[in-house]
């Protein structure tokens, strides 16, 4: 027997209607026939696949509530002859003010993760500051924390010597007793020493459990401090790195200069880009990168990017762009509406998949060229990348590409490359992508994977904000011949006895020494190598002994 749970040989599905009785006869583990037989209305059995089971009763009135009985790929669908169609998989409903997924799997008592994947609020504010050149960062926090700031700089790759980091060392004491006066000489001191423009004064953990009030303090030492102080709270409890990120960004948007004069007669293309850093590419930048480079081609100018390698000058002018292009599927979406309202500048690409595989970039391109009145130029752009990912899979994997073919696979990742993936792999190469696994709650973006799975005819499981525990645990469930994700879910598959697994995003067991985009035409084929060398060592005997 696996490991991972499997189907009883037989098992029973009951449905209770409140109109009518229901009796429900066994259905064959491999093959079952579902049979629902309802006194006073109208029954329909249908039968039953292993894989993809799928239960339907149709009844001429009233309401149904179906119940999955399959606990692998059960799918039950209950249709009502007064267009009253209700779909439950194994799940709760989401709240009312949230878009329900048509797949989605919760899990009880885990609304307070103990088994994070995704770092503290703090992480998220430091990833946005980190990308902001003339600007630092007080935290007031015990040591630790700085490790914590260290690493969104680390996601920057900022160099040691440039980065503008203070922190107040709390201790014990300092919970106990208060600790404004050691915070108002690290400000004062950060300001002499760092000779910023402007100062993030950060409260962690320890500052927001004492009650720190962090902006009356700035508000009280401004007068005497050259930085523009700007004061955040970021507890832990307040939310994890995609809030800190939302948080970060929106302590921006004062920065941001309006436009004096209107503007007569067409626009400019002129864009900004946000929210490049909430990305699982180990070497995000790249796909930045890319994009920068395809607007570059197009003769879009960059304005100003949200945030990586950013003057505070093009910070203040990014009211200068005519459009914003959120390059995430997990923040960035409340920013960019805020411009709008403030800024007057449209919210553009919001709507489909970030360009991740061939179909998605051509697809993403085709809309950019849309909205900027620039089709002509964009063909060459497409039909050069197409014919380059077919040449480079004619020529290398040619007789690799088929062994893909009706793969179940889960996938594991972020918004922003996991939305684009299921096309890719489920059209490009003919995966089935049975279960998705988001780190993030994705409210802005459930609508694009929704509008992906019925375009594809896919019924996956989806599961949102997934901690560890909901990782390995839906992992253990499903009946999957691979994983897509990072190191944790490698290990997580091998322990499982899944025996495919491929380390894409972060964290990640690879060396990275060459920046490889994950967007666009060469985006697919890095994917794909990943891929590749990763299906063949789990295939690679580890008897051989080769000294």
């Amino acid at each position: 027997m696996s490991k991972r749970k499997s189907l009883q040989a037989v098992q029973n599905v009951k449905t209770e209607i409140a109109t009518g009785k229901t009796e429900a006869v066994t259905g064959y583990a491999k093959h079952g026939n579902v049979k629902a037989e309802v006194a006073t209305e109208k029954t329909e059995a249908v039968t039953g696949c292993a894989k993809h089971r799928n239960v339907k009763a149709e009844v001429a009135t009233g309401k149904t509530e179906a119940v999955t009985g399959c606990a692998k790929h059960g799918n039950v669908k209950a249709e009502v002859a007064t267009g009253c169609v209700k779909r439950i998989y194994h799940s709760q409903a989401l709240e009312k003010q949230e878009e329900k997924m048509s797949a989605e799997t919760t899990f009880d008592n885990c609304n307070h993760s103990k088994d994070p994947v995704v770092g503290c609020a703090l992480e998220g504010i430091a990833t946005t500051v980190a990308g902001i050149k003339d600007v630092s960062i007080v935290i007031q926090s015990p040591q630790g924390c700085a490790s914590t700031v260290a690493a969104g700089y680390d996601a920057h790759e900022v160099d040691f010597t440039k980065r503008k980091v203070g922190c107040t060392r709390l201790f014990e004491s300092d919970i106990v007793m208060g600790a404004s006066d050691k915070l108002k000489g690290m400000i004062k001191e950060a300001d002499q020493s760092f000779d910023s423009k402007v100062m993030f004064v950060v409260g962690t953990c320890a500052a927001d459990i004492i009650g720190e009030d962090i902006a009356g303090l700035c508000n009280q030492l401004q007068p005497d401090i050259k930085a523009k102080l700007v004061p955040l709270m970021a507890g832990g409890f307040r939310g994890n790195a995609y809030d800190g990120l939302e948080m970060g960004l929106e302590a921006l948007l004062p920065f941001i200069k309006k436009r004096q004069t209107k503007r007569r007669g067409r626009k400019p293309r002129i864009v900004n880009i946000i929210a490049p850093q909430a990305n699982l590419n180990p070497t995000w930048w790249a796909d930045l990168e890319w994009v920068k480079q395809t607007l570059k081609s197009l003769r879009i100018k960059v304005q100003t990017v949200f945030s990586h390698n950013t003057s505070f000058e093009e910070l203040e002018l990014a009211g200068e762009a005519t459009a914003n292009i959120v390059l995430s599927h997990d923040v960035g979406y409340k920013f960019a509406r805020k411009m709008q309202e403030t800024h007057n500048i449209p919210l553009i690409l919001d709507d489909i998949p970030l360009p991740v595989g061939v179909n998605n970039t051509t697809r993403w391109l085709k809309a950019l060229a849309a909205h900027f009145k620039i089709d002509e130029k964009v063909e060459p752009i497409i039909k050069q990348g197409e014919e380059m990912v077919v040449d480079t899979l004619r020529k290398r994997a040619l007789m690799i590409i088929p062994r893909y073919r009706n793969c179940r696979i889960a996938i594991s990742a972020d918004g922003t490359l996991g939305i684009g993936l299921v096309r890719m792999l489920f059209e490009e190469l003919e995966m089935i992508p049975e279960v998705l696994l988001f780190r993030s709650a994705m409210p802005d973006s459930r609508s694009i994977l929704e509008r992906e799975l019925h375009s594809l005819g896919l019924t996956s499981r989806v599961i949102f904000s997934a901690d560890g525990y909901q990782v390995k645990q839906t992992l253990e469930e499903f009946d999957v011949d691979a994983v897509i994700g990072s190191a944790w879910e490698k290990y997580m598959a091998e322990e499982l006895g899944i025996k495919i697994a491929f380390d894409v995003f972060s964290p990640t067991n690879r060396e990275t020494y060459v920046d490889k985009p994950y967007f666009g035409y060469e985006g697919m084929i890095n994917i794909m190598e990943v891929i590749a060398n990763d299906w063949d060592r789990a295939f690679r005997s580890k008897e051989i002994h080769w000294t």
